[in-house]
């Protein structure tokens, strides 16, 4: 048998016992399992992709620091390469941004990890680098899916937008942008091609993360020209203005393909009116959205007084937001549509979400919040990191406590809370294409299975 075929199977072999170490984030365990069985954990003499990939999955940050140092007398020379690409093609990093995980970007950018490294290969979407992970997967939250207006050309789907970035529960999701651009190279570069393609939601998410690093001065190549001058939300304002009047032009010339050069006009105008309004608020903005907690359950202000803060610092800098108001009932996680009373806050009574919150509280798992956040509002199966693959959910996404009281059922019938023969909401997974890609959904839903046994 091939040998890294016999690593490989090694690996998913241990995967069960390493995911409940890593759940824990036990250095002792992990060194200790490491050093008497490390058959599937090491190849040459690196921890192998995969094993470190599956401590970025559980935001295993002990763990993974220790990995990284490769100091530790039981690793034996051993450590993990934060450069190393893994069996699917990405990076650390890319997962790092897939999670959401801030701490673990930090400690990744610590020891050496390059912002600039692309996807590669069949399992895949190539070229991709961790801050289109980060954005476009901020651009899946189920706020923006939800409540975003489907007329992409008017000014009220440009401020509805900006409203619901600054949402607290997007704060994870700007935060790990941030991080990650601050790394990136040609960061307008990458901006200009989103607003070139007409993908507005992409554009605020990198405009209101990133605005630090743009203002600080800039440079790319647009058509073929140097730009140089003033910051980037001058450039990427002027190269706007400057496609408005080409388009203006092409339309009075031609009078076939009009309404798709009108439509494009439009767009491109709304793309103006988005870099201007966060060149003149932004600021402001990204002080509220720092100021929110880190975490959902720690939320105390309603998101009727958040979307009325927003809505009164764009006022106050020139920019006044039309149309309807946000109808705060929708600003739902998934598989929870709460109501809400008038004022937008939750119920006393009946309120699920706020029982798990408080029953979280009393014995949370470290990480629980950040994957408690990550779970409730992003659809990890649709992940850009996934797209090729046939990635439907896992599992329906229930309330986490209908799904606490199934795992207390299932441990209740069985003897041991996971099995080799049957791993419970493994046995849910669809049928994939290919190996590859149901050994990857394994790894994840073992750091699940294990979050939510803790609570059983």
């Amino acid at each position: 048998m091939d040998k890294s075929k016999m690593a490989n199977d090694a690996f998913f072999d241990k995967l069960p016992r390493l995911a409940s170490i890593l759940e824990k984030d036990s250095v002792k365990l992990f060194l200790n399992l490491f050093e008497n069985d490390r058959v599937g954990l090491a190849w040459g003499f690196v921890i192998t992709p995969q094993t470190f990939n599956q401590m970025i999955v559980q935001n295993a940050l002990r763990c993974a620091k220790v990995a990284l140092e490769g100091k530790a007398p039981e690793l034996d020379g051993y450590r993990a390469n934060p450069n190393y690409m893994n069996q699917s093609g990405y990076f650390p990093l890319h997962q790092a941004a897939e999670m959401f995980s801030t701490d673990m970007i930090k400690l990744l950018f610590h020891y050496g990890a390059l912002a600039n490294l692309r996807t590669v290969g069949p399992e895949v979407i190539e070229g991709l680098l961790p801050l289109h992970v980060a954005v476009q997967n901020a651009c899946l939250h189920k706020f923006l899916e939800d409540n975003l207006l489907p007329d992409k050309e008017n000014r009220d789907y440009v401020y509805r937008l900006i409203q619901l970035l600054c949402l607290p529960e997007m704060k994870i999701f700007l935060d790990t942008t941030r991080l990650i651009a601050e790394r990136t190279d040609d960061l307008l570069a990458e901006l200009w091609i989103y607003i070139k393609d007409g993908k507005l939601a992409e554009t605020a998410v990198l405009l209101l993360a990133a605005q630090k690093k743009i203002r600080t001065g800039s440079s790319f190549k647009a058509n073929g020209n140097s730009v140089t001058d003033g910051d980037g939300f001058f450039i990427i304002s002027k190269l706007c203005a400057d496609d408005i009047l080409a388009l203006d032009s092409e339309i009075s010339q031609k009078k076939a393909g009009n309404k798709r050069l009108k439509a494009e006009k439009k767009l491109k105008r709304m793309s103006w009116v988005l870099v201007n309004a966060i060149n003149e608020a932004g600021e402001a903005l990204d002080s509220y959205i720092r100021a929110h907690p880190e975490v959902t359950s720690a939320m105390q202000v309603s998101h009727v007084h958040v979307l009325e803060r927003v809505s009164s610092i764009l006022k106050n800098h020139g920019v006044f937001p039309t149309g309807e108001c946000i109808n705060t009932g929708n600003l739902c996680p998934y598989e929870q549509q709460l109501s809400r009373s008038s004022n937008g806050e939750l119920p006393v009574k009946d309120d699920v979400h706020g029982t798990v919150e408080k029953a979280a509280r009393k014995k949370r798992p470290k990480g629980w919040e950040l994957e408690y956040t990550r779970r409730s509002f992003f659809p990890y199966w649709k992940s850009v990191l996934s797209q090729l693959q046939d990635m439907s959910p896992m599992i329906k996404l229930q309330t986490i406590q209908e799904t606490e009281e199934n795992w207390n059922r299932s441990v209740a019938e069985r003897s041991s809370p996971i099995s080799n023969n049957n791993l419970g909401l493994l046995g849910r997974i669809p049928q994939l294409t290919s190996n590859q890609q149901s050994r990857r959904l394994f790894g994840t839903t073992a750091s699940i299975v294990l979050k939510l046994l803790k609570h059983a």
